[in-house]
């Protein structure tokens, strides 16, 4: 994926977004994003180290920094984390260095993380995080959905149930909260989130000079 300039036709540069999508298993976030990452080109992924087995099919360095838990705990330790947590019984983490290096550089960095991760990542980088909540209809469409995929056992859907309901109960916590009950609007919705969140007075790094520089009209 090319690398745009990321400025616009003033000469604005812009520091960038750090987007965060949470929802339960079954609610439609893995699908929003990926149609995210596909319709903007200045948006990257966050790939986090996790200590679960590579499944087939994933790539490492690309879905996953697959780790064992002793480089976990030492990765941990050294505070190469900006969150991590605990999740169905493995760690996963998101590495500091290249999310820093995407924000100095104004590209947006989209995760996929619980409402613990969200807490952590709002701790450590504030106003540079824009965090949204995708509910599902109901509890009974989102038990519908799990079961549907037909790949986890009925000891996994109840957990996974389980889990669906503590992670709502943190609703307040996101900046944004939508309801998915039909995929492409609420993609939409989130596509117009991000956009607005890009032209935010404090991510427009170069509009101090603009301003400036209009303001010496006259006097040269």
């Amino acid at each position: 994926m090319a690398h745009s300039t990321l400025t616009d036709p003033h000469g604005f540069r812009r520091r960038g977004v750090l987007f965060v999508l949470s929802s339960p298993s079954g609610a439609g976030k893995s699908t929003i994003a990926r149609k995210l990452l596909e319709a903007e080109p200045d948006l990257a992924m966050s790939v986090s180290a996790t200590t679960r087995p590579i499944r087939p099919g994933e790539v490492d360095g690309k879905d996953y920094h697959f780790v064992d838990l002793e480089q976990f705990r030492a990765m941990a330790n050294n505070h190469e984390f900006l969150e991590w947590a605990h999740v169905f019984g493995n760690r996963y983490g998101t590495p500091r260095a290249p999310v820093d290096a995407d924000l100095d550089a104004g590209r947006d960095v989209l995760f996929d993380i619980d409402w613990q991760g969200a807490q952590q990542l709002h701790q450590i980088a504030g106003g540079d995080v824009v965090r949204v909540f995708i509910l599902p209809p109901s509890m009974e469409e989102l038990e519908r959905r799990l079961r549907g995929r037909a790949t986890d056992s009925e000891a996994v859907i109840v957990g996974r149930m389980s889990r669906a309901a503590s992670e709502i109960a943190h609703w307040d916590g996101y900046d944004y909260v939508l309801v998915n009950d039909d995929a492409d609007a609420c993609f939409e919705k989130v596509r117009t989130i991000l956009h607005a969140e890009r032209m935010k007075r404090s991510r427009q790094t170069g509009l101090i000079g603009f301003i400036r520089r209009m303001s010496r009209y006259g006097e040269e």
